[in-house]
């Protein structure tokens, strides 16, 4: 029997509608059973998991509980970890295919330089290196047993967010751009064909960004439509 694809989706409570529009794609795309978990941050706190305070810089509720994954996983397997707003268009088993035993973790190996200050609701937009390449990442669990519940807690977000928990870049294997699409930031051609759609500056279950992509918000919410349509 095939085990289910072992997927985590970091949650914010402003972003509900994006979280089950994302859960309803992967599981119509899939030709695979998957194991979906919605990380909710007071979840977490309940189980002593997490306990931080937030960050001034940060911007979601799930900006380091992305980082608990492998300690769910107790450190075996892999899983895959991305952002709620997120709309996948193909099967992810093609992603889970790509893991290769010599890699920590595999990520879309983007060089975003944001040009704006701000972001969603007001959010400020932070530049660093790496930037993005957390938001959706294929995890090693076995070879991320630095990330202890402490040092999620206690790490800095560059610490986090820059990989420093590892030995180096070289532990660090590339996805194809497909999978991980900047609607908003890469050139709007190159978001016909990827795989999974990613509305890092914010989607259009927001009031204020709700043609954010142009063609791309129309098909989030032809997929909405079709996740919430009534049957008779």
């Amino acid at each position: 029997m095939t085990k289910p694809i072992s997927i985590f989706i970091g949650v914010d409570p402003r972003e509900r509608a994006a979280t089950n529009v994302l859960i309803d794609s992967l599981y119509q795309h899939s030709n695979t059973p998957l194991a979906i978990t919605p990380l909710v941050t007071p979840q977490l706190e309940k189980q002593g998991l997490y306990w931080r305070a937030k960050d001034p810089k940060q911007s979601t509720a799930f900006s380091f509980t992305r980082f608990l994954v492998p300690h769910l996983m107790n450190y075996q397997g892999w899983a895959i970890f991305m952002d709620c707003d997120m709309l996948c268009r193909g099967s992810i088993s093609e992603l889970w295919d790509q893991q290769d035993e010599s890699f920590s973790l595999m990520c879309v190996k983007h060089q975003h330089i944001p040009e704006e200050m701000v972001k969603f609701q007001g959010e400020v937009q932070s530049a660093y290196p790496k930037k993005n390449w957390s938001s959706l990442m294929l995890l090693n669990c076995n070879k991320c047993s630095a990330l202890t519940p402490e040092f999620v807690n206690t790490a800095s977000g560059l610490e986090l967010h820059r990989f420093h928990w590892l030995s180096g870049d070289h532990e660090i294997g590339a996805l194809a751009d497909s999978w991980n699409h900047l609607v908003g930031v890469q050139k709007p051609e190159k978001g016909r064909e990827a795989s999974m759609l990613h509305w890092t500056l914010g989607g259009p279950w927001f009031h204020d960004q709700r043609t954010m992509g142009a063609v791309l918000a129309a098909e989030w919410f032809a997929a909405r439509d079709e996740a919430f349509k009534l049957w008779d």
